[in-house]
């Protein structure tokens, strides 16, 4: 048995599949959500560009939740998408959409905007004359993907289909929680994930950030450094495997 005890702070879901997949390699987990999925209405401009998916060369979805709300919304409005063309930053997400009949490309190495713009398959679907991106999205997130793409000459376009709100919870939860499960270390999943764990601890963050921080890539871990944060693990991944594989790295603190 691992002597990590480790918070998980993913969505609801992913949280309960995340938990269960370290439990099967022995490691123990509380899960904590601190980051809920909210559909938004679409607009009229946000659903025309739904409706002509097939007019992108690459459509791009950065997230599970992206992912199925989607295809969801296309089943609702009777579309058919196009099979080809779609990329996604993680497998996670490739999964859904491979599911539902779609061929998609990820990076096999790194979790991330940088690794997907490395990706041979898109930099293929970039070399035309005229390119329309789509990238599917919450609200808000990284410019990153969209101006790398822009200066190779791209017109891109965002169709955002949800806000990830940090859930209510009682001033206190999340110290309480630790000391409570004797909890030694944090695990985020996103720089948002990050912002809502120190807004969760508020008087309570130096404290918290004393544990050590489980994070999916270098600019995560930049900005968890930048906040406070003590001991910084980079996972190079937002996967189960990377992070179980940057615990099994790891050693726990004293107990």
């Amino acid at each position: 048995m691992s002597p990590w005890r480790l918070l998980l702070t993913r969505p609801a879901d992913d949280c309960a599949t995340l938990a269960q997949s370290l439990a099967a390699a022995g490691v123990a987990s509380s899960c904590l959500p601190l980051l809920a999925i909210e559909p938004v209405e679409l607009e009229d401009a946000q659903r025309q560009k739904l409706a002509a998916l097939a007019s992108y060369q690459a459509l791009i979805v950065v997230s599970k939740p992206a992912a199925r709300l989607l295809l969801e919304r296309v089943a609702q409005d009777g579309l058919q998408p196009p099979p080809k063309g779609w990329f996604t930053v993680g497998e996670a997400t490739a999964a859904v959409l491979h599911d539902a009949g779609l061929q998609v490309a990820f990076p096999r190495q790194g979790d991330d905007s940088e690794a997907l713009l490395a990706l041979p398959a898109l930099r293929e679907a970039m070399a035309v004359a005229t390119v329309r991106v789509l990238i599917v999205r919450g609200v808000g997130g990284r410019e990153l993907l969209a101006e790398r793409l822009a200066e190779q000459g791209a017109s891109v376009d965002y169709l955002e289909l949800y806000r990830r709100c940090l859930p209510e919870y009682p001033a206190g939860t999340l110290l309480r929680r630790i000391e409570a499960e004797r909890l030694n270390g944090l695990v985020v999943s996103s720089g948002q994930g990050l912002e809502h764990l120190q807004q969760l601890a508020a008087a309570d963050w130096p404290r918290v950030a004393r544990l050590p921080l489980f994070v999916p890539s270098p600019r995560v871990a930049e900005q968890a450094r930048a906040a406070g944060a003590q001991q910084v693990v980079d996972c190079r991944g937002a996967s189960a495997t990377a992070l179980l594989a940057a615990v099994q790295r790891s050693a726990a603190p004293a107990s």
